[in-house]
């Protein structure tokens, strides 16, 4: 069983969902966080295929948001309330930028879940990415900042080399 992966998922997710706000409201931003999380798990998934992947990475710390919020053009404060902080230590800026990818190029999301369905991440039962993978009208008119290429296209830019030499690999070597 791998380790737990959730704080860096529930992070980078949040910071997705900020810096990408949905469009409109309560349901708007439900779908959006719903299509964020499953691209920031598909992502965390590639990035950290294995156990011991996955282990290092919750004891080290993924390294924060600091740079994506530089290029994101997040007005930071020069103090940072403590709460505010803490989830943003566990943002991943790799897994954002996949996640990014994938959110505004769906022929890679499906590529990319095809890649972990057999991993160890997914032995403990199936896993659907359908909002990823298949948005519906719903789904697309509440993220359209989230799936927009050019707008998140500094964000998906950082990595998108990385992503696309492990999407390469295929599903028997991307665990």
């Amino acid at each position: 069983m791998p380790a737990d992966l959730s704080p860096l998922i529930a992070a980078t997710t949040q910071w997705l969902t900020r810096a990408f706000p949905a469009a409109g409201g309560a349901l708007a931003a439900v779908l959006s966080e719903a299509q964020a999380r499953q691209a920031v798990t598909v992502a965390a998934w590639l990035r950290y295929p294995t156990a011991v992947d996955a282990a290092l990475v919750m004891m080290a710390g993924p390294g924060g948001s600091a740079r994506l919020d530089w290029i994101a053009g997040a007005d930071m404060p020069d103090e940072v309330d403590t709460e505010d902080w803490a989830w943003r230590s566990w943002v991943d800026e790799v897994v954002a930028s996949w996640a990014a990818c994938l959110l505004a190029a769906p022929d890679a999301a499906k590529e990319a879940v095809e890649a972990v369905a057999h991993s160890e991440h997914t032995a403990v039962g199936p896993v659907e990415f359908r909002r990823l993978t298949a948005p519906d009208a719903h789904d697309m008119s509440a993220a359209p900042l989230l799936r927009h290429p050019e707008l998140s296209q500094p964000i998906a830019a950082l990595y998108h080399a990385g992503l696309i030499d492990r999407l390469r690999r295929g599903p028997a070597l991307a665990r």
